[in-house]
């Protein structure tokens, strides 16, 4: 009698259990899809932020505000929890900050010398394309026909707009885009190891040590190195290009960093990647509205990355 009341109990622990996972995970995909749509409008806003400050700071300086300003934020956190960090994972945290942000930084705010903002954003969308490439290859993802038909459309859009968008009228070099391309593998690389390596790893803490790791160093280069005190105290219209700088990194890169990591522990590397699907209209739309030449190639070669983007998640 005792037995049959224990199992019966089990069996309602348990039913109950379920009960409270079900509803968990019809929650977590909701909380997750407007994470995206928010990191789709943060991220989107990026390439026009990048464009205020390359107006009076040259790209090497503008790729190390942003990750100077973003670790210094990150500081009290990295200080406050430093003997929480699991600190054996240094390596996947070195990795994080340097594909995750360090060269994405500095190889959008060169590129965007050369491309509009618009053309910028497009090419970001490539980042699931590579995600799940890097997956495959290296992380033990699964492989699918559909997969690599999506990647190869990707593919054939992203060369399409950077080979043949300076027979389009529009000004500037298109092979700068090819270093959007390597700043979008980046990121393919750092969210395939914060999905493998550090999924049980409290965002924040990822965040600070990675930023801590890039950054610090960075605002020493930053002060010691380079003109930006000089130029801070001397151009007009400084403090202004430091604000839309400040805003990128404290919006853009800190918060949603730490917003991303948490998004990728919630569901996985690839989903988090679809934030691009968005991206590029935000950017876009920025670009338009800034008096950015937007040609009907934009159009076609975004139609392609994306549907790509869409059959490699079949």
């Amino acid at each position: 009698m005792l037995a049959c009341h224990s199992n019966s109990s089990n069996r309602n622990t348990l039913s109950t259990t379920t009960i409270k996972a079900n509803v968990l995970e019809e929650q977590v995909p909701w909380k997750a899809w407007l994470v995206l749509g928010v990191l789709s409008l943060v991220w989107g806003s990026s390439f026009i932020l990048i464009k205020r400050g390359l107006m009076i700071f040259p790209p090497e300086q503008v790729g190390a505000m942003r990750l100077a300003i973003s670790a210094i934020a990150f500081f009290p956190f990295l200080i406050s929890r430093l003997q929480r960090i699991d600190w054996k994972r240094f390596k996947y945290l070195l990795a994080v900050g340097v594909t995750g942000s360090g060269l994405p930084a500095f190889m959008f705010a060169l590129a965007q010398t050369e491309i509009s903002s618009s053309l910028a954003g497009i090419l970001n969308s490539l980042t699931p394309l590579f995600t799940l490439m890097i997956g495959v290859a290296a992380f033990g993802s699964k492989f699918s026909w559909a997969k690599l038909v999506g990647i190869l459309l990707g593919l054939i859009g992203a060369s399409a707009l950077i080979l043949l968008g300076s027979r389009s009228g529009v000004e500037g070099n298109m092979w700068y885009g090819l270093l959007v391309v390597i700043a979008t593998i980046s990121y393919a690389t750092s969210g395939n190891i914060v999905g493998k390596y550090l999924k049980d790893m409290n965002s924040l803490l990822i965040g600070a040590a990675s930023f801590g790791i890039v950054g610090i160093p960075l605002l020493i280069y930053l002060l010691a190195g380079t003109s930006f005190l000089h130029i801070l105290q001397t151009e007009p219209g400084a403090w202004e290009a430091l604000g839309y700088l400040a805003i990128l990194a404290l919006v853009g890169t800190f918060a949603a960093s730490v917003i991303f990591f948490k998004l990728i522990q919630w569901t996985s590397p690839v989903f988090g990647s679809t934030v691009a699907y968005l991206i590029p209209i935000i950017a876009l739309g920025w670009g338009v509205a800034d008096g950015e030449a937007v040609g009907l190639f934009h159009i076609i070669g975004m139609a392609l990355i994306l549907s790509g983007v869409y059959l490699s998640k079949r």
